[in-house]
């Protein structure tokens, strides 16, 4: 039965004790209520734009509304946590012998950070007001940004992102579906108004139009969600990316009322705020998991990340760090294989690299599919 709280006091201790718990925000929406969500999905599916991201597809009929995922849900309380970095993304881009790991992966993984203190909020909720609930981080089929604007915490700029005049486009997301029916509360109000500057920055030209995105040309989705070789006309644009892409985020206007993240655990690590190149190039698996213990960067496992730095090796202009793609033409995978066959062509000259691939060929003909990759 669905229990009545409709006391707009009952919002303020809810806000209250989610700021006590470490959340930088907390707004509440009516989880019911119609949105067009449901309709750019649907468009965003029809169009391929989810790339390899099958469950995207898979789960759109749970995705396309909060009841559609579970009937019950009557509020949504939204809770965001600031993770504004102490310094521009954008610096590391000039520096090619350096990779440029996104500012979310800099640090722990906040899923487990968020989910516990969800948890948390959630005890106290049902403690003190009862009703059933669910706790959502990004891993369910739940439109955490459209509930995100439809509460208040900011607006979905023409980056697909949400934007808030607090903390620019810096925020974590989370979520309680809760079957209390809370006092809701209204959007923010504010705008991208004639800005273009997250789609003009674009090195892949990611945005068909201002608020849609093809994730398949995107470089978060190329460098974290695709599987194998990243196309060839890509690998260029990559510069010296290995995992995700800031530049639509920390070109936003907004950011200049953003601040720097107030969790200790979301701070970038000294080893991943510019990591170098040559020594990432000689991660095993082992290295590469002790490196990334607790980050979101090592669930794409380390065959995936050296592809992307050897990718950033070939972009570099420095030879001096063709010894280091050449030390993986042996790899055992596949994937690293083909990326360094690909730096060198890039950092050798001409006759240099005919001369490795003809070595190539007389040691094993079967690589040439590689080479030619």
């Amino acid at each position: 039965m669905t229990t009545s709280t409709s006391d707009p006091r009952t919002a303020d201790l809810i806000r209250q004790r989610a700021v006590e718990l470490g959340f930088d925000v907390c707004r509440i929406a009516d989880a019911r209520a119609e949105w067009a969500a449901s309709a750019r999905l649907r468009e965003f599916v029809e169009h391929g734009r989810h790339g390899q991201m099958g469950w995207i597809e898979d789960t759109e009929d749970r995705r396309r509304h909060p009841t559609a995922m579970w009937d019950h849900a009557r509020s949504a309380i939204m809770v965001g946590v600031n993770y504004g970095p102490d310094h521009d993304p954008l610096e590391t881009l000039g520096r090619k012998d350096r990779g440029a790991i996104s500012v979310y992966a800099q640090g722990d993984d906040y899923h487990e950070l968020i989910k516990g203190r969800l948890k948390q909020l959630a005890g106290w909720l049902v403690s003190r007001f009862g009703g059933e609930l669910k706790v959502f981080v990004d891993t369910a089929p739940l439109m955490e940004k459209p509930l995100a604007e439809r509460a208040g915490l900011g607006w979905q700029g023409k980056h697909t992102n949400l934007v808030s005049r607090e903390f620019g486009s810096w925020l974590f997301l989370g979520s309680i579906l809760t079957e209390l029916e809370l006092p809701a509360d209204g959007p923010s109000g504010g705008s991208c108004g004639q800005c273009r500057a997250c789609l003009d920055i674009c090195p892949t030209n990611a945005f068909p139009a201002p608020y849609q995105l093809d994730a398949r040309r995107c470089i978060s989705y190329l460098t974290i969600e695709l599987k194998g070789p990243i196309p060839a006309e890509f690998r260029p644009m990559l510069g010296n990316r290995i995992y995700g892409c800031d530049d639509c985020l920390a070109v936003c206007p907004w950011n200049k009322f953003a601040a720097q993240s107030r969790e200790q655990r979301l701070h970038a690590r000294d080893a991943l705020r510019e990591p170098s190149l040559a020594d990432l190039a000689g991660l095993d698996d082992a290295a590469f998991r002790a490196l990334f213990s607790k980050s979101p960067v090592k669930r794409i496992g380390r065959d995936r990340f050296l592809r992307n730095v050897l990718y950033a090796i070939g972009n570099s202009g420095d030879a001096c760090l063709a010894p280091r793609a050449q030390a993986l033409l042996a790899d055992p995978a596949p994937i690293v294989r083909g990326a360094a066959v690909w730096a060198l062509s890039r950092l050798l000259p001409p006759d240099a690299f005919a001369s490795l691939r003809a070595a190539a060929a007389e040691t094993d003909p079967d690589v040439l599919a590689e080479w030619a990759a």
